[in-house]
Parts: C-alpha cells; structure tokens; sequence
C-alpha cells in the first residue's frame, strides 16, 4: 500500500510541481486515486506533497480544486503567496532534478567503466574517453539547463517579491 502511494506521489512530483495535493478516494476494499474530488459514494483522504514533506488527510469534506492554469485562462488571478510558494516548489524540483543527473551521471560512468573493463580496453582508449566526454557532456547541457531555469525563477520571484514591497 505505502509502494502504491510512494510510487503515485513520485510520478506526480516528476511531472509537475503544480500538482501539489491528490485525492484517496475508498469505497469498501477498493481505492482509487483522483486529482479531483471524490464522487460521494468514497471516502476521502487529501494526500498533500509539499517540499518533500507528504501529508494524509482523513477529509470527507468536498473541495473544488482549482486549476492554475484553468484559472489563468479564465482570467482569475493566481494570490502573490500561491504564486511564490509555486516558484519556490519548482526551483525545489529542479535542485531535486539537479541532485539525481547527479547520481545518474555516477551509474552511467560505472556502466562504462565495467564495459570497458569487459572489454579488456585500457583506461585512455580514445572510444572510452569518447564516451565519457559525450556522457559527461549531455549531463552538463541538463544541469545548465535547469541552473539557468532557477535562475530566471529567482529573478522572478524577486521582482515579484519588489512588486509587493512596493505596493504596500
């Protein structure tokens, strides 16, 4: 049960920061999980991911979610807070995402260093070195993308931050 909802919450995290609470919904022995509310005939329970911390909780109140993006389109405004707290939970992500090219970029050198050891090469075979330099490479273009990426969130979140401090 915990795997269910470990994997349901990783698979959220990775696709979009926006989506920062699901819904549990129980009827008997059958559980199903929603982005909505449950329909009325299931319990509730609002599963909530925020900056790496998840909370349950036992709601059979119902609540209208609203979409950022639906409210965007809609012309409904996003509060100062929400959009703040939004950027903060992206920049999160992508330290996050940062942190696993990381370990990614250490299995995959592990990877080839048993290809090459396998494969009787010496250390300063020019395929070898080739391949370290391509891997090495693809995970810096990936981890520049998303420093450049926080710092342009930053520089928003700033001015965002000046807007406010100026209006009051």
């Amino acid at each position: 049960m915990t795997k269910v909802i470990l994997s349901i919450l990783c698979l959220m995290f990775s696709g979009s920061a926006v989506a920062s609470s699901i819904f549990k919904c129980i009827k008997d022995d059958k559980i199903v999980f929603s982005q909505h509310s449950c329909p009325k005939e299931y319990r509730q329970h609002k599963i909530e991911y925020q900056l790496g911390i998840t909370t349950e909780t036992d709601s059979d109140k119902r609540s209208t979610t609203i979409d950022p993006l639906q409210a965007l389109l809609q012309k409904q405004t996003i509060s100062k807070e929400r959009l703040l707290q939004l950027l903060d939970s992206e920049v999160y992500r992508l330290k996050q995402e940062n942190s696993y090219f990381e370990i990614l970029r250490a299995s995959e050198l592990q990877k080839l260093e048993r290809n090459r050891y396998w494969q009787k090469k010496e250390a300063t075979d020019p395929d070898y070195l080739e391949s370290i330099q391509e891997m090495n490479t693809h995970f810096d273009n990936l981890i520049t993308n998303n420093a450049s990426t926080i710092i342009m969130l930053a520089d928003r979140k700033e001015q965002i931050i000046l807007e406010t401090t100026d209006a009051e």
